[in-house]
């Protein structure tokens, strides 16, 4: 279980949802955690968490459509650790339902590319310095299957995530010869406990015929992933996309329909 210790991690967006699960699996393996985001009793009670188990980690305050809240997020993580070596980029705005092409107005393109594509890279930005500083380190940013295809609704999420993919491999294209990794975790389905009430079944029962395997995600699922490639086990591992959805995207759109017909093939 010490796969990440002495290391300091940054996960923003940590203080609900799949952010918390790969906080606490991050500390478990032993890295120091600053957990962020703007609600500070629930950043707090994640931290409390993390401490009662054993481990060790911290919280700040983070809010990721402003740029001065990314750059003391940073700094002030380096201030109190010294250092900088994993940072998970997973805060977002998850607008799954931001609609369709003529129903979006600029408004809202604006204020979910602010925070899905934005601010992922300005804090990649801020913590480039350090991270050479440091002689190097691991970028984790947490994408989506919504970037896989095209959907019937929400197109800026789905075109801001697909921005992540791309700022992934140049990031790692840019920066690998400084020993900096860049990696990016499209999670599928991960039922969490804020979500899991507002998730209806028949969306549960699509996902679940079309999952290869016999469940729905969960954080921890992701947070494995981040924590192999957060660790020094990944250093050959840089600039790709990988999809962590039990297999929802490996195989064609119709075998869904095909299970329900009993059938192999049209």
């Amino acid at each position: 279980m010490d796969r990440l210790k002495g290391k300091v991690a940054i996960v923003t967006g940590s203080t609900s949802g799949i952010g918390v699960g790969i906080a606490k699996v991050f500390a478990a393996e032993g890295a120091k955690v600053v957990i962020c985001g703007r609600r500070e009793a629930k950043g707090q009670a994640v931290v409390d968490s993390i401490v009662a188990a054993g481990g060790e980690a911290s919280y700040h305050f983070m809010d990721i459509t402003a740029v001065e809240s990314i750059e003391a997020l940073i700094r002030d993580t380096v201030e109190k650790y010294g250092k900088l070596d994993i940072l998970v980029n997973n805060a977002a705005n998850v607008a799954l339902k931001d609609g369709r092409v003529d129903e979006l107005t600029l408004e809202m393109w604006d204020g979910i590319f602010s925070s899905d594509i934005r601010g992922t890279f300005y804090a990649i930005k801020c913590a480039l310095p350090y991270l050479k500083q440091n002689g190097g380190g691991s970028i984790i940013n947490i994408g989506s299957m919504a970037s896989c295809g095209g959907d019937l609704g929400s197109t800026a999420y789905a075109c801001a995530k697909a921005g992540v993919d791309m700022l992934t491999k140049s990031t790692a294209l840019q920066y690998g010869k400084e020993n900096i990794r860049c990696n990016c975790v499209r999670p599928g389905l991960i039922v969490t406990p804020e979500n899991e009430a507002h998730v209806p079944q028949v969306l549960k029962d699509i996902f679940l015929n079309n999952i290869m395997v016999n469940r729905y995600g969960c954080p921890e699922d992701i947070a494995n992933m981040c924590v192999y490639l957060a660790s020094d086990e990944s250093e050959y591992f840089t600039g790709q996309v990988v999809t962590v959805d039990g297999g929802l995207n490996a195989h064609v759109s119709t075998v869904g329909q095909f299970k329900e017909m009993k059938s192999r093939t049209w």
